[in-house]
């Protein structure tokens, strides 16, 4: 299926390693050049090696901390003319409130709220002069299911839901669509280390980590392709009547609750 964004140009954030990697890839795959940016420069290089190796197309790496403040301000400077920006970066951590510091909320939150928004503030007046782009947030879950035992995360990431919400909810008339996408648990390094973990913690070997996986929906994560290929049509032309939409990919844990 032709998805109709061949020599479109996306910038991924978080796009070295995981979901974001994915969703990189697959956009190359689609014919779009990608531009990644993460905090590591020796993970980009990689990153973007393996998808210029494979798709062809052209790759740019851009090494930068977002929750630095003027992060956003830098990213567009470098790469002001973007069709279609991902947001993916930023990973909040797991406890109840009392367990969690205020520092770890804040430094969180500086990437996932503050930064997605930033983002979002400086390439909408460049889209918006060109009428056209495509704002894709990948979010979370944890942001409809919530869980006292993820608190920062469950605040985290409905914040980002309703933000993506408003945003699209006018955007097309700048033609702009503003979507996002919410994974469940998804079968990346940080899930398959909390996994490993909680195996050696309850069942005494970390190698046991599918048996924690089979009390997920279906027996298991979500892979990133599956997470990717879900980006990569909402940011083409096939979707274009979609926005201000989130869509969950999570094997239906939100509806559970």
């Amino acid at each position: 299926m032709d998805l109709g964004i061949n020599n479109r140009r996306a910038l991924v954030t978080g796009g070295s390693k995981g979901i974001g990697f994915a969703v990189a890839r697959r956009l190359a795959l689609e014919g779009c050049d990608v531009v990644l940016v993460a905090r590591s420069g020796d993970e980009l290089k990689l990153a973007a090696d393996g998808i210029r190796t494979e798709t062809g197309r052209g790759v740019d790496v851009l090494p930068i901390d977002l929750s630095e403040r003027g992060a956003a301000a830098n990213i567009v400077a470098a790469h002001p003319d973007i069709d279609i920006l991902v947001n993916n970066a930023g990973a909040i951590p797991t406890g109840t409130l009392e367990e969690i510091s205020d520092q770890t909320v804040r430094d969180a939150w500086d990437v996932k709220v503050f930064g997605y928004m930033d983002l979002c503030r400086h390439y909408l007046p460049r889209m918006r002069q060109r009428r056209e782009g495509v704002i894709l947030n990948i979010i979370g879950v944890a942001g409809e299911a919530l869980d006292t035992k993820y608190i920062a995360g469950s605040v985290g990431n409905a914040a980002p839901i309703a933000f993506t919400k408003a945003l699209g909810s006018t955007s097309m008339n700048d033609g702009i669509r503003v979507v996002g996408i919410n994974p469940g648990p998804v079968l990346t390094e940080r899930l398959m280390g909390r996994m490993k973990k909680r195996a050696a913690e309850q069942l005494g070997d970390a190698d046991r980590w599918p048996e924690i996986a089979s009390a997920m929906p279906g027996g298991r994560a979500a892979h990133v392709d599956e997470i990717a290929a879900t980006a990569a049509l909402l940011c083409s032309p096939l979707s274009s009547y979609t926005t201000g939409a989130v869509f969950n990919i999570d094997g239906g844990i939100s509806n559970r609750r």
